[in-house]
């Protein structure tokens, strides 16, 4: 297996910093070779708000993820979340000189580089540019326009946007820790890609990824990313509520949340006694599970009622045959599907990530808190596949079209040109030298 084709995903949350070193099977699967996990004290809400301590805990994660592998590791894909994060629809237009040639790659490379120059608020800047569907000369709904003719080419996207600070501090963080960013990624498109499959995107589906810091939304619907939204709390927010409604310790709190926590007080039984013991001799304080359950639970109901608003705004709320997939750390809750599909009247699992992952991984790696970092190195594969293909292509066929677009570039590349341009000024180089 070839060093190129390991993929390391890096998840910096709220709570943990989980670094996965991956790469593909000949069955198609992915085999996580080495996992590093660490506690994240340098970040708040899905940002990072102390540098040297995000540093250490990204070298803690790095460092035991390389032992486990075997790896040495250099470059990482990193999601980004947090408060900042939005998002909006734009239309694209392009004007071709004439008719009577095929619409190819590099007229789309045009029309996504074009959404990169658009004017943000100062600030921001385009995480993402996702293309949702064409219209070549006023025919709807085209998926891929490539090999079509047609003078007017049109496009609906999806853009996301961040606080350049934020993407800043992450880049920042990667560099000291002594790494390189290859991409950076929005947490619930990973997400997605290691728990949702194709049939639910084409149906229509909410992907909801319970953090530590943060709740984050993405809607699919006919296979197209039509929404996104990040709600500022999550499971952290359950954890300081039962410190101050039981009057502990945090670590206990999060103890008692993690082995007695359920999303619903009405399943549990009145007589259900949790013993914590007391603070320096002190005595023992006896905690009542249900009472527990409905602290959770009050603030679960505002999660959801959040989670549902986004969805009635998304204007999808109607389309969404397959209904929501809950996944990350707070989908572990006991009775979580229950409240959701109560409170929302939409099918509801809980979104694990085995379904891509080969078989003979840890257990571990199969919960939905891993969701995201395996959802990096499946993205991390996608790219390193479209590129190979791409390298083929040129390879043998000097003047062929430029593999398709993604619509997920790095700001640092994105001024350079589409890949088309950089083939007529290089020639007949490989993909990888043009990488580089």
């Amino acid at each position: 297996m070839e060093a190129s084709e390991i993929i390391v995903g890096l998840d910096i949350g709220t709570t943990k910093i989980v670094c996965l070193v991956g790469r593909r099977n000949e069955y198609g699967k992915i085999e996580i070779l080495g996992m590093g996990r660490s506690e994240s004290v340098g970040v708040t809400r899905g940002v990072v708000s102390n540098i040297e301590k995000t540093v250490q805990s990204i070298k803690s994660a790095v460092s035991e993820a390389e032992n486990q592998s075997g790896v040495t590791i250099r470059e990482v894909n990193v999601g980004i979340a947090g408060q900042h994060i939005k998002s909006l629809q734009h239309r694209g237009i392009k004007v071709r000189s004439t008719q009577e040639e095929e619409i190819g790659q590099k007229d789309i490379d045009a029309l996504i580089d074009d959404m990169y120059k658009l004017y943000m608020q100062p600030g921001e800047e385009i995480i993402h540019v996702l293309p949702q569907e064409y219209i070549v000369d006023n025919e709807q709904g085209i998926k891929d326009p490539v090999g079509m003719s047609g003078a007017r080419l049109e496009a609906n996207f999806h853009i996301i946007t961040g606080q350049i600070a934020a993407a800043k501090n992450i880049h920042k963080c990667i560099q000291k820790a002594g790494l390189k960013v290859v991409d950076l990624i929005l947490e619930p498109l990973a997400s997605s890609e290691a728990v949702l499959n194709e049939e639910e995107k084409e149906a229509g589906v909410v992907l909801v990824d319970i953090g530590g810091g943060t709740t984050d939304i993405a809607i699919f619907q006919d296979g197209i990313i039509r929404h996104t939204a990040v709600i500022p709390f999550g499971g952290n927010v359950i954890t300081e509520d039962i410190k101050e409604g039981c009057t502990i310790i945090k670590s206990q709190a999060e103890l008692l949340k993690m082995k007695f926590g359920s999303a619903l007080a009405s399943e549990n039984k009145e007589n259900e006694i949790v013993s914590i013991p007391g603070l320096r001799g002190r005595e023992p304080k006896e905690i009542s599970v249900k009472n527990l359950a409905h602290i959770i639970q009050a603030r679960m109901e505002e999660i959801v009622e959040n989670v549902y608003y986004e969805i009635k705004n998304s204007g999808y709320e109607k389309k969404l045959i397959a209904g929501i997939v809950v996944t990350g750390g707070g989908a572990q809750l006991k009775h979580m599907g229950q409240l959701v599909e109560y409170m929302t009247g939409m099918d509801t699992r809980i979104g694990y990530p085995n379904e891509h992952l080969a078989k003979g991984n840890s257990q571990e790696i199969t919960s939905p808190a891993y969701a995201t970092g395996v959802g990096l190195v499946i993205k991390g594969l996608q790219v390193l596949d479209k590129q190979k293909v791409f390298s083929n292509n040129t390879t043998k066929l000097p003047n062929a079209e430029a593999a398709p677009s993604t619509g997920v570039k790095d700001h640092s590349t994105k001024d350079k040109g589409s890949f088309f341009d950089k083939i007529l000024q290089k020639g007949k180089q490989f993909f990888e030298e043009d990488a580089e």
